[in-house]
């Protein structure tokens, strides 16, 4: 098959130069924005390394995560690098979250989940709910982080079957 523009030797030339500015285009204007990112948000406590930074600012709070009615594994070391340390991190799995900072911050549970790199986009929001010390959040993962809090974070994703749980057809 002969792709449109690569028939002519001219046309040839002409879509590849036009291939090769346009990618170099692209690769300025992702360094470009990386850069002026790091320059203008130096220290953005969701993004920097505390390794070296004096942490007044302390909390400790609990996760317990429930994906599709099971609950799941939050796994040690989650925030810690070999060497870097962000701003919220776990130490054991067992759903401890730790966050510090060098003054007060407000740390919300999405923020976890986003350093986490949780799959927030494969679950059904609607059918989802975050609970603060035995109550419902209105807020969802905006809830604010407080010292001591306890968060049950049930999640059901998008490609969970519901009619399994009442399916009586025996497992595969």
């Amino acid at each position: 098959m002969k792709w449109p523009g690569m028939g002519d030797p001219y046309k040839r030339k002409k879509t590849i130069k036009f291939l090769i500015m346009t990618a170099i285009i692209g690769i300025s204007v992702a360094a470009i924005s990386t850069v002026a990112q790091t320059v203008l948000n130096p220290n953005d406590p969701l993004k920097v390394c505390i390794n070296d930074k004096i942490t007044p600012y302390k909390i400790k709070v609990t996760l317990d995560l429930i994906v599709d009615g099971e609950k799941a594994d939050i796994p040690a070391n989650i925030g810690i690098s070999e060497n870097c340390k962000k701003t919220m991190y776990t130490l054991t799995d067992d759903g401890t979250i730790y966050a510090e900072w060098e003054e007060e911050f407000p740390f919300e549970i999405g923020h976890f989940l986003w350093m986490w790199d949780f799959p927030l986009r494969d679950m059904d929001q609607s059918k989802s709910s975050v609970s603060v010390n035995g109550q419902i959040s209105e807020r969802f993962i905006n809830q604010p982080l407080r010292d001591g809090d306890h968060f049950i974070a049930e999640f059901t994703s998008k490609a969970y079957d519901e009619s399994k749980d009442t399916d009586f057809l025996p497992e595969k």
